[in-house]
């Protein structure tokens, strides 16, 4: 099979999108790059669904554009638009075995038979299922049956692949076994892939880029690690990782936390009290406070849990905040951590130190 070497850009215009009158999906403005791997990730009724399966032709928006390239498929039907598509419940033929389901779109394209021979051990090759061909579905195991399905939507050379949620399904160690599997797949192939997930860490694990969806809108669309150390919204802070959310006073500019001004390197809100958002693992235990560049939370600790390798030490501030520290268990950090009780200091740096806006 060979690379696809012109895969196209997506562009999405004003895409609206009701049910009724419940609106799915608002105006919705979204650009993928020519071989790009974009992941839409948001919990469920966020609209990422709806937005696939206007994006394959299955569902219809009730206004806006889908530029393919440069051509315009927004009334296309789904067979015209030269999409593979892989299902969450893999949709795959149980009457027929591993062959016929992976040259099915061939043959419905009618394509001569030694082409799909080709074509079909070529795309079985590709995931890594030689030998596989004559097998019935029922005799697959989840993660093979996984690969059919990608074997499938991938014979006929799409352009473009549209997958939706097709890891779900699995065990977690089969889970992030696929994760690796689909995005080195992705790079040898090249194409433009749009992927949806309500797993933030499978999301951060395969993506180029993340469009993060809630309530029919994107509310962040970066790079993983940008949305990571640098969310733009409360909603995203708290849906991508584990996240500390401390209330600070802003003003003029800059952000105050019990008389203290926070250092941050991110741009402070309009006047009002919003949040300092911090990921557990860029708290760390302080000394003191005094002659300390940072920023500084004093408590008590709550609880200590040992998870293994780290531990969360969950820490009440003097306001009646809750403040969680993750570290690993090394001997040096456990022997500068207080006991239940006791008086804790904690310090995040500037650059681990993100103000949102507080949502209305």
């Amino acid at each position: 099979m060979s690379v696809v070497l012109s895969a196209p850009p997506i562009s999405i215009r004003k895409i609206v999108k009701r049910f009724g009158s419940q609106d799915v999906l608002k105006d919705l403005d979204l650009n993928v790059a020519p071989g790009e791997f974009l992941t839409l990730l948001g919990p469920s009724g966020s609209g990422k669904t709806t937005l696939l399966m206007i994006l394959a032709g299955f569902v219809r928006a009730n206004s806006g554009s889908i530029k393919i390239g440069p051509d315009e498929v927004i009334t296309m039907p789904p067979h015209k638009r030269n999409i593979g598509m892989v299902f969450q419940n893999y949709a795959l033929f149980p009457h027929m075995n591993v062959f016929n389901n992976i040259a099915f779109p061939l043959k419905q394209r009618r394509v001569d038979k030694a082409t799909i021979a080709r074509q079909v051990e070529q795309a079985l090759h590709q995931v890594q299922l030689d030998g596989y061909a004559d097998r019935r579905v029922d005799q697959l195991s989840g993660g093979q049956r996984q690969r059919v399905a990608l074997a499938r939507a991938i014979v006929f050379e799409p352009r473009i692949v549209l997958m939706d949620e097709p890891l779900s399904a699995l065990d977690k160690s089969l889970r992030e076994h696929m994760q690796i599997e689909l995005r080195s797949l992705h790079r040898r192939l090249g194409m433009t892939t749009v992927y949806v997930t309500h797993d933030q860490r499978e999301a951060i694990t395969m993506s180029d880029r993340i469009a993060v969806m809630n309530n029919g809108c994107i509310e962040q669309l970066d790079k993983p690690e940008i949305l990571y150390s640098t969310p733009k919204t409360q909603f995203v802070a708290g849906f991508i990782g584990e996240s500390n959310f401390t209330p600070v006073d802003c003003r003029d500019g800059v952000a105050w936390y019990e008389g203290r001004q926070i250092e941050t390197r991110s741009q402070v809100p309009h006047a009002g009290q919003h949040w300092l958002v911090s990921r557990p693992e860029k708290v760390r235990v302080a000394d003191g406070v005094n002659g300390d560049r940072g920023n500084f939370f004093t408590g008590s600790v709550r609880e200590i849990v040992y998870q293994g390798d780290s531990f969360i030490c969950y820490a009440t501030l003097r306001d009646g905040q809750v403040m969680a520290l993750r570290d690993y268990c090394r001997s040096d950090v456990l022997s500068r951590l207080p006991a239940a009780g006791e008086p804790i200091h904690l310090r995040i740096d500037a650059e681990d130190a993100a103000i949102v806006q507080a949502e209305s």
